[in-house]
């Protein structure tokens, strides 16, 4: 093993331990150029930013797996990137649009369906549209969300649950609230 794959296979391991030193070195040294790839094939900065803190929880959580007889540092990075696009964009192209959404709406001629033709109460309606809202969210805030405010969780036990760093999930938490507030503002304005 020459020097350098010495040093990042020690920078791997002190990530796997958690060493929030090793964490910030390992972002400053590739942040860059895993946003660079998430925001090619991402829509918005905000999925962008959100895609990235997902791929360095992904390299948090598979630190110990690196082997640099089998790959550059640089490379592991990029494939575990990659990974990670591809199965984000697998979720959003698996997901109805918003338009599939809106037909489900309405009747068969075409008019916009009330909640008591379908035997349906507005708390039932709310909470559909949450669940629909939920599944635009990336999978980190979607998970935290649902454990903070469904099952009840503190923010500390879904760090533990989620094997994560607390600063982490506060802000995939705090992300995915003020996403949920916009998809509402959303259809509120159209709705």
């Amino acid at each position: 093993m020459d020097q350098q794959e010495h040093t990042d296979w020690e920078l791997m391991q002190r990530v796997a331990a958690s060493d929030e030193v090793a964490i910030d070195e390992l972002y400053r040294r590739f942040g860059a150029l895993v946003y660079q790839s998430a925001r090619q094939v991402l829509r918005s900065r905000a999925e962008t930013e959100d895609a990235v803190q997902e791929v360095f929880v992904r390299l948090w959580k598979t630190a110990d797996r690196f082997d640099p007889h089998r790959a550059k540092l640089v490379t592991w990075v990029m494939l575990i990137s990659r990974r990670h696009l591809i199965d984000r964009l697998r979720r959003q192209s698996a997901r109805p649009d918003r338009a599939e959404l809106d037909t489900s709406r309405t009747d068969a001629g075409g008019a916009i369906a009330r909640p008591e033709a379908q035997g349906r109460t507005e708390g039932e309606e709310g909470r559909e549209r949450l669940r629909r809202q939920l599944a635009r969210l990336p999978e980190l805030q979607r998970s935290v969300i649902e454990r903070a405010y469904l099952q009840g969780f503190s923010l500390r036990e879904i760090a533990e649950q989620l094997n994560a760093p607390l600063g982490t999930v506060k802000s995939a938490l705090s992300r995915g609230l003020t996403r949920l507030r916009e998809l509402e503002g959303a259809r509120e304005e159209h709705g």
